[in-house]
């Protein structure tokens, strides 16, 4: 154990300069092109088995995609920046998504970890005590950061990479690095468990810097609470008219999305556990005097269970359809996100405490926190436990300089390497159960 830890140790400057390379190149969800390419160099490097683009995910699986515009401006930008042209092209229409894989030859279980790699639609802040503009290393692209610790993952999932090449003969079964696109608004992680990357997982393992876990050389063994949640986008279309020579003739859309609004937050709490619902953006109309004909709104359901979270969904679509009925337009709703609740396996929880103690890696080890949102790491561990396996998701811990999703993020990096080594520990004692 001692050796593992003081290796980790010792890639410190390593890891710092790597989450500082991603954290000054962040991309958006099914844009990853250079984070990806990067991942995928390594991790050949390394000698696993590299799956990407349409090996590692299901393109009808895949949801809220950019447009092909956005897509394309995103592949350019990556090469442009230093990633192989050849392997973004493999990428193209977005499937980001890269899995390794590394076979032993003592038999043994399939364990699986999972990181994420997309950043947030944030305007990174350019305050004099924002350290990443101290440092150089603030992000070059506009309204877009690294502002929930991605580019900590992709760093923390490359070090364990390389801990565990390096590690062979400690290891058994086989091994899964999976590094999913798109976790923002929780679209990514669907694609890639429908190709059935996991089916044969026996332990799952996922986490997260910081979070509820601001506490430094700290570790959460296992995280519960994840919300159900589904991302909806519902358009509205009427017609259009001179609004003060023939308001009679058109079909207000923005009236029939403000209707919507209001009638959602009207939807009945659930009784049997936590319900949310959210409009987040409501945009409609095209101009002062003309009565408008288009309308957009962008909301979320969470719930408790999978359960809860339906009955959300479908009272919301009840709410929509009937405002756009009242008002005479059509609506189209489109699912652009969701993930489903999970259960925290307790059980494996205490066995992941017992090791982190027994590491002394650790200044203090938490055994549980509630999570109180949603993850899409939860279609994967959903997947594991339906299959017979089992799975658990940590919090590393960090201060951190401002919240999760704030202009002003950043973490502490001496968690990086305390992640790489823990993981590592995970990783030899579960394939060898």
């Amino acid at each position: 154990m001692q050796k593992i830890w003081q290796e980790a140790e010792a890639m410190q400057p390593e890891l710092v300069e790597r989450r500082r390379d991603l954290h000054r190149h962040p991309e958006t969800g099914w844009t990853e092109f250079r984070t990806a390419a990067m991942v995928v160099k390594e991790l050949q490097a390394l000698g696993y088995d590299v799956y990407m683009g349409s090996d590692a995910l299901v393109e009808a699986e895949m949801m809220g995609l950019p447009n092909n515009e956005v897509l394309e401006k995103a592949m350019a930008r990556a090469v442009s920046e230093g990633a192989d042209a050849a392997l973004v092209e493999k990428m193209r229409g977005g499937k980001t998504g890269v899995v390794g894989v590394m076979k032993l030859a003592k038999p043994g279980k399939t364990v699986a970890f999972r990181v994420d790699m997309d950043c947030n639609d944030v305007e990174e802040c350019t305050g004099d005590t924002h350290r990443p503009l101290a440092g150089g290393f603030r992000s070059l692209h506009t309204n877009a950061m690294h502002a929930c610790g991605h580019d900590g993952h992709v760093t923390i999932g490359l070090g364990l990479a390389k801990m565990l090449a390096n590690h062979k003969e400690e290891l058994a079964g086989t091994v899964k690095l999976i590094f999913q696109p798109a976790e923002e608004g929780v679209r990514g992680a669907r694609a890639m468990v429908a190709t059935g990357i996991v089916d044969d997982v026996d332990y799952m393992f996922g986490g997260h810097i910081g979070f509820k876990a601001t506490k430094a050389d700290s570790l959460v063994c296992l995280t519960g609470g994840f919300l159900a949640t589904t991302k909806l986008d519902a358009s509205f279309k009427g017609e259009s008219s001179h609004a003060g020579a023939a308001p009679e003739k058109g079909r207000n859309a923005l009236l029939a999305a403000a209707a919507s609004c209001i009638a959602l937050h009207s939807i009945s709490r659930h009784g049997q556990g936590a319900s949310r619902i959210n409009v987040g953006v409501l945009q409609a109309g095209t101009g002062r005097n003309v009565l408008p004909d288009v309308g957009l709104i962008k909301m979320e359901t969470r719930g408790a269970n999978t359960e809860i979270n339906e009955f959300m969904v479908s009272e919301a679509r009840r709410m929509i359809q009937a405002s756009a009925a009242m008002y005479n337009v059509e609506t189209v709703i489109s699912e652009a996100g969701g993930a489903p609740a999970c259960v925290a396996d307790h059980e494996l929880g205490a066995e992941i405490k017992a090791l982190a103690e027994a590491t002394g890696g650790f200044g203090e080890v938490i055994d549980y926190m509630d999570l109180g949102g949603s993850e899409d790491c939860s279609y994967f561990m959903e997947r594991v436990q339906q299959k017979g396996g089992r799975a658990a998701y940590l919090m590393y811990g960090t201060e951190i300089a401002a919240g999760h999703h704030n202009s002003c993020f950043d973490f502490n990096e001496n968690c990086l390497h305390k992640a790489v080594a823990m993981l590592t520990e995970l990783a030899i004692a579960y394939t060898n159960k």
